[in-house]
């Protein structure tokens, strides 16, 4: 072959691999663009959360000299003690949210295996009212038996799918099934409970970010820092994972630890954040395949964390500001637009899990 013929398509192959990269450069900047937007957007609606007085008579400009400790009693009590703390929770417990659902849908290759499809959000209510009911337990007590509720009913919900293997639509069918059940001992046991310990498992149940504090602001700092950490080091493992579990295993990946460290991070990060805010639906099941769409790649945890956070954010202010039925729970804002996606996902499927 002459020189001038190889020198045309030495030059077509350097082209290309310019294209490459140039495309790769801008999928990048795309990528970064979306991730910056998304956090300005969730902290900018942290800011709001601070402005939503309600009915105290605070002035706009007491409201950021209280943020920061510097405000009277009203402003302090309200905006620093009542409204950061919320706005916090909301922008946490949404990443965390969306962090977890994003986890499970990539561990096991479905959109609807999320925490509060396949019965975890159900197994932490479950675990909650159990111990309201026996123990009279509140704050600290709750949470730790919602947490323990979710990694019980987690594992049954593994186990029971095992067959040399997890299957996405019998993990999907059995989570629901097992979901049904924690719901029943969740109606049971409330229907057997004094006044008292009913008003605090329904203020729970309801969903809601009233009532959250510092405390809950720190338990979820570090629960998000935490997870990130380990969404980080198994994200290459999870990945391979989708070429197959004996690709993966041929290419080096630990494909039963991996595959339980994700189960595991997932389910404790769904199970902490709902022992603080009570069981908000579909925010892990529509963050994952929002942050897909914006980035256009298929794995995205920490992207859909952002994602999650925004629309925890968004729907927390629109619980509290939307006319003629405001203050409602913001679970039940998250489940009337959560809905929706929920039976597009299933439309989209033709019908399948």
């Amino acid at each position: 072959m002459s020189p001038t013929t190889m020198r045309p398509r030495s030059n077509a192959a350097r082209d290309t691999a310019v294209t490459m990269r140039a495309n790769a450069r801008a999928a990048r900047l795309w990528r970064g663009l979306v991730l910056a937007v998304c956090l300005i957007v969730a902290v900018g609606l942290v800011a709001v959360q601070l402005f939503l007085t309600g009915d105290a008579e605070i002035e706009p400009d007491r409201v950021i000299p209280a943020a920061f400790g510097a405000g009277d009693g009203l402003a302090d009590y309200v905006v620093r003690r009542t409204n950061l703390p919320r706005g916090l929770v909301a922008l946490l417990g949404g990443a965390l949210f969306g962090i977890s659902g994003a986890l499970a849908q990539r561990l096991f290759g479905n959109p609807l295996a999320t925490p509060d499809v396949i019965g975890i959000s159900s197994g932490a209510g479950a675990g909650a009212m159990l111990v309201i009911a026996g123990f009279g337990a509140t704050g600290l007590g709750v949470q730790g038996g919602a947490m323990l509720g979710a990694l019980v009913v987690s594992l049954i919900v593994y186990g029971l799918s095992w067959r040399g293997g997890v299957q996405s639509y019998r993990l999907i069918l059995i989570g629901i099934g097992v979901g049904a059940c924690a719901s029943a001992i969740i109606t049971f046991v409330v229907t057997r409970l004094d006044d008292a310990s009913t008003q605090r498992a329904m203020r729970w149940l309801i969903g809601s970010l009233n009532g959250t504090n510092e405390r809950d602001v720190a338990l979820l700092t570090c629960t998000l820092c935490v997870g990130v950490a380990l969404v980080l080091w198994i994200r290459r493992g999870l990945g391979d994972l989708a070429l197959g579990d004996e690709l993966a295993a041929g290419l080096g990946v630990r494909v039963p630890v991996v595959r339980f460290a994700a189960l595991l991070l997932a389910t404790m990060l769904a199970a902490v954040v709902t022992s603080v805010t009570g069981p908000i639906a579909f925010v892990a099941l529509v963050a994952g395949p929002i942050a897909t769409r914006l980035l256009r790649v298929p794995d995205a945890p920490l992207a859909a964390g952002l994602v999650g956070a925004v629309l925890l954010c968004a729907t927390d202010i629109a619980a509290q500001t939307m006319p003629l039925i405001s203050p409602v729970p913001t679970g039940a804002i998250t489940a009337l637009f959560g809905a929706p996606v929920l039976i597009a996902l299933l439309v989209r499927r033709k019908a399948t899990v």
